[in-house]
């Protein structure tokens, strides 16, 4: 099934870093100010979704779906809400870090609530590849030299790290103390990371 791919406004810089992550085959769901980004990323889009209020009503003969602006939903969840209701399984998340820090850490919630359904999601900014660790092995592959793990929710028991500069065996992160930020990827091949209890935020660095 072609993966849902999920363009937010927030600010890219390296379009071409970016156009790294895409396929041929992605269905692209473009979110209000999103599509200023569409011609540097050489996205067409198959859904365009926004209240827009911080970009014009295009005019369009795509699929379009007008959101009020006053509502619960971000123009972003109610995008990633609209792919899980479509039943794509995979989701890739682009210009949704960056710019205002309210809207990336509610965007990141977007990678909680997929991943509460069982799907596979992933975002990727100008920096970085961002997913959640769960009850899943994660591998950092070696061409990502820095890797952090933050607990974003609760206290995260059981955590293991393996082929890495700093391993770790059945620990613990809480909220309080992210003691997992900038471990490092060794002996060119992937570290793996883990965790029995909670839910981590892993954030692969493209580059520092």
């Amino acid at each position: 099934m072609k993966r849902f791919v999920l363009l937010g406004g927030a600010p890219i810089e390296d379009y071409e870093s970016i156009k790294k992550h895409l396929r041929d085959d992605d269905y692209f769901a473009v979110c209000d100010c999103g599509l200023r980004h569409c011609e540097a990323l050489d996205i067409t889009p198959d859904l365009i979704i926004g209240d827009f209020d911080s970009y014009a009503l295009p005019n369009t003969e795509k699929e379009l779906i007008v959101l009020p602006r006053e509502k619960d939903d971000t123009d972003t969840f109610f995008a990633a809400k609209e792919g899980v209701k479509r039943g794509f399984d995979e989701f890739l998340l682009l210009g949704v870090i960056g710019g205002r820090l309210d809207h990336s850490i509610g965007n990141i919630s977007i990678l909680l609530y997929l991943e509460s359904l069982g799907l596979t999601a992933k975002a990727v900014d100008d920096y970085s590849v961002i997913e959640i660790v769960s009850h899943n092995v994660a591998y950092i592959e070696s061409k990502y030299k820095f890797f952090s793990l933050l607990n974003i929710t609760g206290v995260a028991k059981g955590i293991t790290i393996r082929n890495a500069k700093f391993p770790l065996e059945n620990g613990e992160i809480n909220c309080e103390y992210q003691y997992g930020v900038s471990n490092e990827t060794i002996n060119n091949s992937p570290a793996e990371a883990s965790v029995k209890e909670g839910k981590l935020l892993l954030i692969k660095v493209i580059k520092d």
